[in-house]
């Protein structure tokens, strides 16, 4: 048996360390990314749910007469608000899922 050729060994771990920890920074910036468009999509639908407060606010003070934005914007916010909860229902079901998994 040759022992040297055992020793060459440590420079294929080296590779398969650096691999590893590469794949958990994928992972991590795949979930920043994931997380980062979550926050945003709250974000949106809150403005959407605000701008149709203040259509509201302003129909109901007779400062515009016009029926058809404030339809318009009472529907884009609940279209998101109903996109946001579907998104979150899905994503509340997978980590259900994954929890249930036995390994």
């Amino acid at each position: 048996m040759d022992i040297v050729s055992v020793g060459n060994l440590t420079q294929f771990s080296k590779y398969a360390t650096n691999s590893v920890s590469t794949a958990k920074e994928n992972r991590n910036a795949t979930f920043e990314n994931l997380f980062q468009a979550a926050v945003e999509m709250v974000k949106e639908t809150n403005e959407y749910t605000n701008a149709a407060e203040e259509a509201q606010i302003s129909y109901a003070l007779g400062l515009t007469d016009n029926t058809h934005d404030l339809q318009i914007a009472q529907q884009k916010a609940n279209l998101a608000l109903q996109y946001t909860v579907a998104i979150r229902n899905h994503v509340l079901d997978a980590y259900k899922e994954i929890m249930n998994m036995q390994f």
